[in-house]
């Protein structure tokens, strides 16, 4: 019994599973129209027309809740399910409609205009009669709204042209809506035409691009479907139809250039929206004559108009996004009747349905950021910069076949104070935004430099949720156009000129601090190269500090450099580049912590407001801060420290320790190291070649013998390394020698001498005064630097006439002492 029980409910499971899978999206749909109307009675469908039109939708989640179709309002009405009936007294549609034959069905379902036509084309009989029939009826308003040439021609050939038509409607078997596959072709009953069906995630199912607007109403004899439309006969291909279209020779034209035209000739499921030859000449003559001379552009141009899948207009309800064969996307939507790409109206004529897809004619030319030179691609957001960068003459020089990135500030950026500057000033500020080679988003990297075409190097600052260029941080939308990338930026970038000591040397406002700095032997620290964030307090911070007071300070200088060195950090840290909102927590070169976070644009350290941040330097980036910053766990342990602090310090209690002291903090963490070692060249000589030739000197001839001598001098393996150590502050010398041995920044190499390194003119020099006897070759091998000086030297051992000896003349070469430096690999 209980085998039969589990075997019966694994049935019924497994019996679901597979109505579920085979239902529809219209029989869902339809299924939540009936839930909606449940409180109307039974076999109640709630349906959404669109204000201002017949249409009528048994509506998604989305239109319903929004109460709108195609941005139109829609009302609800509440019909009768398919196949139900009202009866009078009663509430809903409590009856099931009469079956009848596929004839007494279209008289049922209301398509009274085709069950006429049907009469008067002999075609009754047949659907009468027996068989299993599909029949796509027209509704009586689809008969209307044909073209009357085409209705006329119809109706005055009703045994021939009217029955052929009827049949094209017709399939020879029974399909229900669950039946009808999305891009599933069906043979019509007239000549084997080709009937195109695609069923939506929305519920809407289309043949040749007619919506079926009332399904599956059984007969006894097959299934009527009622169409908004009447079906046209489809044969051609999309690019049979741009062959033939005279309005549509200009994308012929692109077409045929780019080699698209004949992708469109071949099977599948394409929907084109095809620009008119008035589309294309409304385009900027320059822009159309670059891209049709420019075949990647072309070729962008034209897939940018293509889907691949086919999207007839009946079935778009609502905006949805869909990839192009460019592989972009564009947003088709619908705006009433009208269609909509990219949310403009620019449809003039739809659901032209060919063999292989739809096409709709537009009145607008797509042009894909792809085909777009780089200055193109700038939105409404940042035309100010845009357009400064063509009144300043920059845009002419952005060449076509170029690479280049611009990095586009927003147009909020530019202060009147900053437009009013003068020209030459703003030109360099601009140039500073544009990179002289094309870097997209995902090639940044942290520490990257990137070189403007103004000559200056930006910085690049990669952090959890923000990629930073110097002072300023991105923002959504990064673009990729045929010469470039544009990247778009909150701020106007301004490039480091100053060290951080330079900086607060310029400055007043950080006096104090800098001579506290200068006190520690700290000002070293912030005159180097290096990547460091300072919070640098202004002088209100030091209010009350008398001379003895500073002197005190002074005095104890590990102190000072406890107290200094927690607002110093490793690494550069932009205020925009950190979460808003979030905290942040940065180790202190003193060792203790920092607790940072932006709110509403301003950055707080500690839960104190920088007055001024993102402060750029070339060597870090300053914060300013109008308080004393002190690690609130860090005890003091001196009477007269804590006093003096606690004048400045008054937004934390300062822990007290009798006899505590600060740990000393070696300044190791920023010196440079050498480690040495001398490797002797390796010295290669050949066999020495002798040769005698004559020559004529003063008119005579004379007898030469010379010989030739080659020698290397090999010299590999790094003589002089350094680095810097920039992590740490450890006093262990062990791990200090483990990472000047691992991290080699610069090599330098020379060959014999003192060991005097030559800068770079005294090597040229040296170099060009080597003479015309010596051929040099230099080898360089990156990350193992060897070099390899080949001198030869020749000696002209005999000069004689031919006839009479001479005095032999020698000349001797020297052999040039080389020294060479080999930097930065």
């Amino acid at each position: 019994m209980k085998i039969f029980f589990l075997f019966t409910f694994s049935t019924f499971l497994l019996s679901a599973f597979e109505q579920a899978a085979a239902s529809a999206h219209y029989d869902k749909i339809l299924t939540h129209s009936r839930i909606r109307a449940r409180d109307q009675g039974p076999n109640v469908c709630a349906l959404q027309q669109v204000m201002g039109t017949k249409k009528k939708y048994f509506s998604t989640c989305r239109n319903w809740y929004q109460g709108a179709i195609c941005g139109k309002k829609a009302t609800v009405l509440y019909e009768c399910c398919p196949g139900y009936l009202k009866m009078d007294g009663t509430r809903g549609c409590p009856a099931v409609a009469p079956i009848d034959h596929v004839y007494g069905t279209l008289g049922i379902v209301g398509a009274t205009s085709t069950q006429q036509y049907s009469d008067i084309s002999r075609l009754r009989e047949e659907i009468e009669g027996r068989g299993s029939f599909t029949f796509f009826a027209p509704s009586n308003e689809a008969w209307e709204q044909l073209n009357s040439e085409i209705h006329k021609n119809l109706v005055d050939n009703v045994n021939i042209e009217l029955y052929n038509a009827l049949h094209h409607h017709m399939v020879n078997k029974r399909m229900l809506t669950k039946d009808l596959k999305n891009g599933m072709t069906l043979v019509s009953m007239y000549n084997d035409q080709k009937l195109l069906v695609n069923h939506y995630p929305n519920g809407v199912v289309t043949v040749n691009c007619a919506r079926i607007i009332h399904g599956n109403q059984i007969a006894t004899n097959g299934v009527v479907h009622v169409i908004d439309r009447v079906l046209t006969a489809v044969g051609n291909t999309i690019q049979d139809f741009i062959e033939v279209e005279d309005d549509l020779s200009s994308l012929r034209a692109a077409a045929i250039t780019s080699d698209v035209l004949d992708t469109l000739g071949r099977p599948g499921h394409y929907t084109l929206f095809a620009p008119t030859n008035e589309a294309f000449e409304r385009l900027p003559r320059g822009v159309l004559e670059r891209i049709m001379g420019d075949k990647v552009a072309s070729e962008a141009l034209v897939k940018f108009h293509i889907l691949n899948t086919l999207q007839c207009s009946e079935a778009i309800t609502g905006g949805a996004v869909y990839e192009t064969l460019e592989g972009n996307t564009v947003e088709v939507g619908c705006d009433g009747e009208s269609l909509t790409v990219n949310g403009v109206k620019m449809v003039k004529r739809k659901d032209i349905v060919t063999s292989n897809g739809v096409i709709h004619l537009i009145d607008e030319v797509l042009i894909p950021d792809s085909a777009k030179q780089v200055i193109e691609l700038g939105g409404a957001q940042q035309t100010t910069f845009t357009d400064l960068v063509a009144q300043l003459g920059l845009a002419s020089s952005l060449r076509p076949e170029g690479q280049y990135t611009l990095l586009a500030p927003l147009n909020g950026a530019f202060s009147d104070d900053t437009l009013r500057m003068d020209q030459r000033l703003l030109k360099t500020i601009l140039q500073n935004h544009i990179i002289k080679v094309k870097v997209g988003l995902n090639e940044l990297y942290n520490g990257q430099e990137l070189e403007t075409i103004g000559g200056k190097l930006l910085r690049v600052f990669v952090y959890r949720t923000a990629v930073c260029i110097e002072n300023s941080c991105m923002v959504r939308g990064s673009k990729e156009g045929r010469n470039g990338f544009i990247h778009i930026f909150r701020q106007i970038i301004n490039p480091a000129e100053k060290t951080l000591h330079e900086m607060l040397r310029n400055d007043k406002r950080f006096s104090v601090f800098l001579s506290l700095v200068k006190a520690a032997d700290l000002d070293d620290v912030l005159s180097r190269p290096g990547e460091w964030t300072l919070f640098v307090p202004t002088n209100d911070a030091f209010k009350g500090l008398t001379d003895d007071d500073k002197d005190i300070l002074i005095r104890d200088k590990n102190a000072l450099r406890n107290i200094l060195l927690y607002h110093l950090t490793q690494g550069v840290f932009i205020g925009s580049g950190f979460e808003p909102g979030v905290t942040n927590i940065l180790k202190t070169i003193q060792g203790g912590k920092l607790y940072l976070k932006t709110v509403n644009d301003t950055l707080l350290v500690n839960e104190l407001k920088s007055r001024e941040s993102d402060l750029m330097a070339t060597n870090g980036v300053i914060h300013v801060i109008d308080k004393l910053l002190y690690p609130a766990d860090l005890p003091v342990g001196n009477d007269q420290l804590l006093t003096i602090l606690k004048k400045l310090i008054k937004y934390i209690q300062i822990k007290f320790v009798r006899d505590s002291t600060f740990k000393e903090i070696p300044l190791t963490f920023y010196k440079i190291n050498i480690i040495e070692s001398n490797v002797q060249p390796i010295i290669r000589k050949e066999e020495p070649i002798i040769k005698t030739y004559t020559k004529i000197i003063d008119g005579r001839p004379v007898e030469v013998t010379e010989k030739k001598v080659t020698e290397e001098r090999i010299i590999q393996g790094p003589e002089i390394k350094y680095t810097r150590i920039t992590a740490g502050g450890s006093d262990n010398e062990e791990k200090l020698k483990k990472l000047l041995e691992e991290e080699v920044t610069k090599v330098t190499k020379f060959i014999e001498g003192d060991g005097h390194l030559l800068e770079d003119e005294e090597i040229k020099r040296l170099l060009q005064g080597a003479g015309t006897e010596y051929t040099k070759v230099t080898k360089v091998i990156e990350r193992e630097p060897q070099i390899i000086e080949r001198e030869i030297k020749k000696v002209h051992l005999e000069e004689a006439p031919v006839r009479k000896a001479q005095p032999t003349r020698r000349t001797q070469g020297g052999t040039a002492r080389r020294r060479t430096r080999l930097a930065n690999h």
